[in-house]
């Protein structure tokens, strides 16, 4: 049984949501524009997760009426448009638990020593102040759709990063759900079904559980909701594409566009291509992946190793919506070829992520997944409490 609760604690003023939210502390990179826009921006939350002054600009923030005190336990159904796509979660209170306990299930490795400064910054702040992101299984969807037309949003806002962040143009509305709430209740006995499956924010959950907190932010979606974008890549191996092509069973394509489950779309400035896995073993949750299908085929035909997928000599990643942006890069001579995978599935995702309950050396491939649209941090903050 999973727990969740209500959520109490900090939340932004009505007029300051838009500018203080920011996207997940880790897709903000140094040096981009992204990072440059948000340390412009006296009022974004980016001040206190990548801050040098954490602590007194959550003073400042209290202080100015930016955050406000909501002692209310509540869930906040979270609605984003963008484009024509549509997805609506929530935002709650998890209990921290083990993973030996099942009741939280991750998919990748997770490393103490990336948690490090995530940790020192909840004991500094005596805050929570991002959202992990967990899947269930449960019928959430009917409930959540309820509150959207029942309840009047207490946010609704349209995000802006000058372009910089996925993130950027996407319509959010937030809606109330009081815990005690006849709607709260349905939420947290269908939550309570089964386990919640980590999307993203394995590491902020780490840091959460190696601090021994009780309870985590989290934002929760139906399963089939969620969107796994491809998680491509442009590549330099040790040998030309040119020398080995004619190992493969090439088809000559006129566009490079992400290709259909166990497909590959292959980019170069000679021309477009595609081959595809005739007999991938379905009963290998990790092996019949796109990804690792990928590595086994092609990777050994450039002389490249598994040790070498975070070298930016020989590779780069870019989600499915960038294919523009790879071909630039292979156009320009940085890489050889862009390859395009077909995206992951979340139900892929949740056996890979059941197998590894059972032997944790069963995680899922890195860069294999690229969750989109992220999560807003900055929607409500919770006090650090310890078991």
């Amino acid at each position: 049984m999973t727990n969740i609760y209500g959520l109490s604690g900090l939340r932004p003023a009505a007029e300051a949501v838009k500018p203080l939210t920011c996207p997940p502390y880790d897709v903000i990179k140094p040096g981009t524009r992204l990072e440059a826009i948000l340390k412009a921006n006296e009022r974004s939350l980016y001040h206190i997760v990548l801050g040098e002054e954490p602590v007194e600009t959550l003073a400042a923030f209290l202080r100015q009426g930016l955050l406000i005190e909501d002692g209310e336990p509540a869930f906040y159904v979270y609605e984003q448009r963008y484009g024509t796509g549509r997805r609506l979660g929530f935002l709650t209170s998890v209990e921290v638990t083990p993973y030996e306990e099942k009741e939280i299930i991750r998919h990748e490795k997770t490393f103490d020593e990336k948690v490090k400064g995530r940790i020192r910054l909840m004991e500094e702040t005596g805050y929570v102040t991002e959202p992990i992101w967990l899947l269930t299984r449960s019928g959430v969807q009917e409930v959540l759709e309820a509150a959207a037309a029942e309840e009047e949003p207490v946010y609704e806002f349209t995000s802006d990063f000058a372009g910089e962040s996925e993130l950027s143009g996407i319509e959010n509305r937030i809606f109330k759900v009081p815990e005690a709430s006849s709607l709260g209740a349905k939420l947290k006995a269908l939550t309570a079904r089964g386990p919640l499956y980590i999307a993203d924010g394995h590491h902020r959950y780490h840091s959460a559980l190696r601090m021994g907190l009780k309870q985590c932010i989290a934002y929760v979606c139906q399963a089939d909701q969620a969107r796994i974008q491809a998680y491509n890549r442009v590549i330099r191996g040790r040998r030309p594409f040119a020398e080995i092509k004619d190992q493969l069973p090439l088809k000559r394509e006129t566009a490079f566009a992400t290709p259909r489950r166990h497909h590959f779309a292959v980019y170069t400035r000679e021309g477009i291509y595609s081959y595809g896995i005739e007999q991938a073993d379905e009963s290998d949750v990790v092996g019949r992946l796109d990804c690792r299908l990928l590595e086994n085929t092609l990777y050994p035909l450039l002389e490249l190793e598994h040790s070498l997928i975070n070298d930016q000599r020989y590779f780069d990643y870019y989600a499915e919506s960038e294919l523009v942006w790879m071909q630039k890069e292979v156009d320009e001579g940085r890489y050889d070829i862009a390859v395009a995978l077909h995206p992951v599935d979340p139900e892929e995702l949740m056996a890979v992520a059941e197998a590894g309950t059972g032997d944790p050396r069963i995680v899922m491939p890195e860069k294999s997944t690229f969750f989109a649209p992220k999560i807003l941090s900055g929607l409500f903050l919770i006090r650090t409490e310890k078991r």
